[in-house]
């Protein structure tokens, strides 16, 4: 039998779980991420400098590296993905806030005055090129009370070396992102008909839509730091989690079908063609020699063929057994793939679901919810 905690342990369970060292403030902050942040800022600040000096380092009158480099390194390494992180907010963030501080301090003497001028006018002239960037707040304010050497350089501050640390800053940001396996500039993934037509993709035809994110940020009344694209495609992604925790208990294994149709890599498009027309399939996977999967072919890739050659062999999606069904939707929904292959740890195919698949679990669940029953055929790629 066990013993419950005290109100006690439970005061400090909750203490220690609020008050966790490392614990992020960010979603997807993790420890991992951070370490590999900071490697980044070590990296993109120390070169960034070290470029600085060899080129620069004759001129005493103008830094090497400008302040407010270290927090666009923050953003830039730490959260890559921020709207505010992108290389044209470093690069004209900075710059343009830069030539703002030095415009203003060139025709306000009192500093009170100039430096909030600065600042404020620096966050409007980069709203209006879409080139918001925190640091350049820093960057109008140094222009402003950087000293000396800062006047003497006057609008040539902007450009040596605030932009000049800025094109660095990005390239080295762009190659170490890319080094790290992380995707820089970052690109929301945006909605794509692949059909070319005026609809929305099918996945995004049910649930919400953009109005209704456009809507939800203006009751919400804040300034959110991501992109709309990303949020959409972030709740979007919740629907499905939600869905595959309340429908997760189906496996692939308890829906694929068995008796799969497949072709050898060897064969002819022709004879290729004659099973897919003789089992009324739409997807066959292809197999290498050893049995392993090769990827898959279709009606419409045969179709695009010209003339005769191999047979045109696509990459298939793929899962294994004992992943969720419910979590197929994506693919199954997006207008290209017709079916998901299921293979072993080995790569050798053991199933496949298709649409339809798929479509009669989803009613027959409906169903067993509503207390009645739903028919439908299932079929290979159909």
């Amino acid at each position: 039998m066990t013993t419950p905690p005290s109100t006690d342990d439970g005061q400090k369970t909750r203490f220690l779980t609020r008050f966790r060292l490392f614990n992020p403030i960010l979603a997807g902050a993790t420890f991992k991420e951070r370490l590999i942040g900071c490697l980044g800022a070590l990296i993109g600040i120390g070169l960034t400098g070290l470029v600085c000096a060899l080129v620069f380092g004759d001129d005493p009158r103008l830094p090497l590296i400008a302040a407010p480099m270290g927090a666009s390194a923050v953003l830039l390494f730490a959260v890559p993905a921020s709207p505010l992180a992108q290389p044209w907010s470093i690069v004209g963030g900075n710059t343009i806030s830069a030539l703002v501080g030095i415009l203003v301090s060139s025709l306000v003497g009192d500093p009170m005055l100039a430096i909030g001028l600065a600042v404020s006018l620096a966050i409007l002239a980069m709203s209006l090129t879409r080139s918001l960037h925190p640091p350049g707040g820093a960057a109008a304010l140094t222009a402003v009370i950087g000293g000396s050497s800062v006047a003497e350089a006057g609008y040539l501050f902007a450009f040596v070396p605030v932009a000049v640390n800025a094109l660095i800053l990005v390239a080295v940001g762009i190659l170490f992102h890319r080094l790290s396996g992380r995707q820089y500039p970052h690109r929301p993934a945006a909605p794509v008909n692949p059909h070319r037509t005026a609809d929305p993709p099918p996945a995004m035809r049910a649930g919400f839509n953009a109005e209704d994110i456009d809507a939800a940020i203006e009751r919400f009344n804040e300034t959110l730091d991501i992109s709309r694209d990303d949020l959409h495609a972030l709740l979007r992604e919740v629907e499905l989690q939600a869905l595959a925790r309340q429908k997760g208990e189906l496996a692939c294994a308890d829906v694929m079908s068995r008796d799969v149709v497949t072709v050898p890599a060897s064969a002819t498009p022709a004879q290729a063609q004659s099973l897919l027309l003789r089992h009324d399939i739409r997807t066959l996977p292809v197999l290498h020699e050893d049995g392993r999967l090769a990827g898959t072919v279709g009606l419409r890739e045969l179709a695009a063929l010209e003339g005769v050659g191999a047979l045109p062999v696509t990459p298939a999606a793929t899962a294994s057994p004992s992943d969720p069904a419910i979590g197929l939707l994506p693919r199954l929904t997006d207008g290209v793939a017709h079916a998901v292959v299921i293979v072993d740890e080995g790569g050798r195919v053991v199933g496949i679901i298709s649409q339809t698949d798929l479509l009669s679990t989803l009613a027959r669940s409906l169903a067993r919810a509503r207390g009645g029953s739903v028919m439908l055929g299932a079929g290979q790629g159909i």
